[in-house]
């Protein structure tokens, strides 16, 4: 009688290469779809924290605009102006025990970036008239408080007349891109009694790595405004 031989069986290298294929196969796959997904958070991310800002952006302006000044206030000087690149308006200041003072405020686009800067508040109309200039020139030694970045332009509108129309537009010496200079002040006639603003806001879309970049976006918001 012959002894039994144990024989073991074991994978052939044919079989270990085809495992390895079909391992690195789905690892590579498997990391594509999750490198989809932590894109997908980020750009997500960006986004919200894009339109946050943009809401804050909007509620500082709702806080000023509740405060815009009336004929009452400042007489026959324009109130309100706007284009592409900037707002200047003129608020009410109110402090308890003080007596009310105007100021001129602006938001203006600055390298991509929201900014808002405000004048000092006075009871002078003389005064007003100086720093409403330096407001359009954006020559105020006040300090600039940055709202919102990426931002592309704005877009102003007041409704007047029971209609949407385009809210009044400094007159400049030349065009430009947010370094424009005043050279006289609007006509009175610019300046109608208008009840609500539509403020609208192109932001530049977040980038995210290894993505195509996203056409731009608009924010709108519509503001109620006392008529003059």
């Amino acid at each position: 009688m012959r002894p039994q031989q144990n024989q073991q069986s074991g994978f052939t290298l044919i079989e270990l290469l085809v495992a390895i294929t079909i391992l690195a196969f789905i690892a590579v796959m498997s990391w594509r779809g999750l490198d989809g997904i932590i894109r997908s958070r980020q750009a997500l991310t960006a986004q919200m924290d894009q339109t946050r800002g943009a809401q804050l952006a909007f509620a500082q302006l709702q806080n000023d605009l509740e405060q815009l000044s009336d004929r009452n206030q400042i007489g026959e000087r324009p109130r309100l102006v706007a284009d592409d690149y900037s707002m200047v308006f003129v608020r009410n200041v109110l402090a308890e025990g003080e007596p009310s003072r105007v100021q001129a405020v602006s938001y203006r686009i600055r390298d991509g970036v929201l900014i808002r800067k405000e004048s000092l508040a006075t009871r002078d109309l003389r005064q007003l008239d100086m720093l409403w200039q330096a407001a359009l020139a954006d020559t105020g030694p006040a300090p600039a408080v940055a709202l919102q970045s990426g931002v592309e332009k704005m877009t102003a509108r007041v409704w007047d007349a029971g209609g949407w129309q385009p809210a009044p537009a400094p007159l400049t010496a030349a065009g430009g891109t947010g370094q424009q200079v005043q050279v006289q002040p609007p006509a009175p006639a610019d300046q109608t009694g208008f009840t609500g603003i539509e403020w609208s806001l192109q932001l530049q879309s977040p980038a995210v790595p290894g993505q195509e970049a996203a056409p731009l976006q608009s924010l709108v918001k519509y503001f109620l405004v006392g008529a003059q």
